[in-house]
């Protein structure tokens, strides 16, 4: 009688800044109708204008390829998640995030980055598609998936929610992935001024309210003063850089969102600052560089293994 050996782990993609290796986590490619709705004004016009996005960051056809992953990085003594992407077993509205069964807990162990491992949880901000692996089921109740970590995000998102509105989606959402997390007295609330807020050496966070009004995005600063810039969803895809007016069908303040993704392209643009999408397919990374009429592009970089 024979059996299969096991399969091991595929390899995690990682970028090298200044001594601080940043993993790429993956969880699932977001569905082709993704990029449609969130960047309705991407249309295939517009993409097909800009042969660079071609064939890494769109189809030949104009459509938008989009990914939901996480980033894990260790600096300042801290193993650090960025985004804990959509979840495993949950209840979503929407069908392309319900009920998933992916294997996201395995690569981030075989980057290096066992969940009880993890000392901190940075989240961008509190949307459905970056909180999900914050709990994960356990005999019928939702726990920390992290629970040696303290979960971070900016005082002003988490006060914004308490106040809204929320529909059923949103609640469950809150009730399954957000809530456990204080309960177990996780959660910390950071007050992030203009200048941003340094978390541990070479971490700080940076202010880019509009998409939420307390949405954060991540600047890591290597030993040698080598940069990198994790967007969250100031950017959602590269198309963005080209158009910065483009903007998301879900920000809450799109005029306010412009001007924070036009504000972090030009500061990035030029320099050797490495740019992480946070939903940009593979390769994921790259430099900003100023193209003409006023936007930018990216030159990709591409990963090690």
């Amino acid at each position: 009688m024979s059996s299969t050996p096991a399969q091991a782990p595929a390899p995690v993609p990682f970028w090298a800044i200044g001594g601080i290796a940043v993993h790429r986590v993956d969880e699932v490619p977001l569905p082709p109708a993704t990029g449609a709705w969130l960047l309705p004004d991407a249309t295939a016009d517009v993409v097909g204008r800009h042969d660079w996005l071609r064939p890494d960051f769109a189809d030949p056809e104009g459509t938008l390829r989009l990914d939901s992953h996480s980033f894990a990085f260790e600096t300042g003594g801290l193993r650090v998640l960025v985004d804990t992407g959509i979840g495993n077993g949950k209840t979503r509205a929407n069908p392309a995030w319900h009920d998933l069964r992916t294997g996201y807990l395995d690569r981030l162990t075989a980057a290096g980055f066992p969940p009880d491992s993890v000392d901190l949880v940075v989240l961008t901000h509190l949307h459905t598609d970056h909180v999900g692996w914050n709990t994960r089921e356990v005999n019928g109740a939702w726990v920390p998936t992290f629970p040696g970590a303290r979960y971070v995000t900016s005082r002003v998102e988490r006060e914004f929610w308490a106040g809204y509105a929320m529909d059923e989606p949103r609640r469950r959402m809150f009730y399954d992935s957000v809530l456990p997390v204080e309960a177990a007295g996780l959660l910390d609330l950071v007050d992030v001024p203009p200048e941003g807020a340094e978390l541990a050496p070479g971490l700080r966070l940076l202010p880019t309210p509009g998409h939420t009004p307390g949405h954060l995005a991540v600047r890591l600063t290597g030993a040698d003063g080598e940069k990198a810039l994790i967007t969250g969803d100031c950017v959602h895809h590269p198309v963005q850089l080209a158009h910065p007016a483009i903007g998301s069908c879900v920000d809450i303040d799109p005029e306010r969102a412009e001007r924070s993704r036009r504000e972090l392209l030009a500061s990035a643009a030029g320099t050797d600052t490495l740019v992480l999408g946070t939903h940009f397919p593979p390769p994921t990374a790259g430099r900003v560089t100023v193209d003409g009429g006023g936007g930018h592009r990216l030159l990709p970089v591409a990963p090690s293994v």
